[in-house]
């Protein structure tokens, strides 16, 4: 059976990556001049280390990243609203999505990729199975799906980068009036970091100057950092399907969600590994991902509406109240709800899985 993914970011080679253990033949269609990732930190989650686990690559995952055991949210003046200096086995590794991408780039034979390739249409491709891992603005998706409607503005814009080191800072978020910034320490020393407000698209706004009273390190990452990335948010309302005739839509061609739970490309992950588990079969692909990776979207909506839009001083202090009140463990709880995700029960251990070479 032969596979072709459209698209070569995270979700792309890690479907390839996870086609191939079960035996597929795969070949991705990248359309820019090479294959790579721009961006600054992710957080892998417990859930998507299962997913990289039988891919087989968390070793290399590990050796790149760091484990985060300690961490919470804070407000913008420093206290701390939750913080959890055990997270019960919820580690969560900090990794440069470059790095995380080279894993999954290096764990496929080179002759199987192929950049500077425009698809235009599932007409052109001749294979059992077309994988739309092609983001968040899919060609594939309009095709299969006409009448969906497209990404639609989430009302924030963000900000990220990657400051030199050495630092030693725990993982965290921190929650703003209308704002909120995102804290993820790499293994090297330097931390990848993330700011966002609640703003009109395209608003000419200095995220330095708009996160100058914070507490530290804000001010200081932003302002030590050479190359900042800029991007407002949005997300894809809710389609009926991820699939249609030999077409399986995947990540954010999918599901693209605003980032409040860190977990877009975790869901890649789950969706590349659950694609394969199932062998291709898409109505099957279709029952497992979609309420999971919807029950997540929402739920990631909802974090921001009770987090970075939350802008009047009573709403604000009535927010933090609440954080402060939630036991730890019951905040531990909350985390295990989106990460206790577990490969599907249809493949039942990685050695049980043909490897292609």
């Amino acid at each position: 059976m032969k596979a072709i993914v459209v698209g070569g970011g995270i979700g792309g080679l890690a479907t390839a990556v996870s086609l191939r253990r079960v035996g597929w033949e795969v070949v991705v269609h990248e359309r820019a001049a090479a294959f790579g990732e721009i961006g600054a930190g992710v957080g892998v989650m417990p859930n998507a280390l299962r997913a990289l686990e039988w891919m087989g690559l968390t070793d290399e995952v590990r050796r790149l990243g760091t484990p985060r055991v300690s961490g919470g949210v804070r407000a913008s003046d420093g206290r701390w609203l939750v913080h959890l200096t055990d997270v019960a086995g919820q580690n969560v590794i900090a990794i440069h999505r470059a790095d995380l991408h080279g894993v999954l780039l290096r764990a496929l034979p080179p002759e199987i990729l192929f950049n500077n390739v425009e698809v235009t249409g599932v007409d052109e491709l001749d294979a059992d199975l077309v994988v739309a891992a092609d983001g968040i603005n899919s060609r594939l998706r309009a095709e299969l799906l006409p009448d969906a409607p497209g990404p639609v503005y989430a009302g924030a814009t963000a900000w990220r980068g990657v400051a030199p080191g050495p630092c030693e800072l725990p993982l965290s978020q921190t929650l703003g009036p209308g704002c909120e910034a995102g804290v993820l320490p790499l293994g090297d020393g330097r931390v990848c970091w993330y700011v966002a407000a609640v703003a009109p698209a395209s608003a000419d706004l200095d995220p330095v100057a708009l996160f100058a009273d914070w507490h530290d390190p804000v001010p200081e990452l932003l302002a030590s950092t050479p190359d900042v990335i800029r991007h407002d948010i949005y997300e894809l309302p809710l389609l009926p399907t991820f699939v249609g005739g030999r077409v399986a839509l995947l990540g954010d061609a999918a599901h693209a969600m605003t980032p409040y739970l860190g977990q877009g490309a975790c869901m890649a992950l789950e969706d590349a590994v659950t694609l394969a588990s199932v062998n291709g079969d898409l109505a099957r692909y279709d029952a497992l991902r979609r309420p999971r990776a919807q029950s997540v979207w929402k739920a990631s909506r909802m974090a921001g509406k009770f987090g970075i839009e939350v802008r009047s001083p009573v709403a604000l202090a009535l927010r933090n109240l609440a954080f402060r009140a939630v036991p730890p463990s019951l905040a531990i709880r909350g985390m295990t709800r989106f990460s206790s995700w577990e490969v599907p029960a249809e493949v039942h251990s990685n050695g049980s899985n043909p490897v292609v070479n």
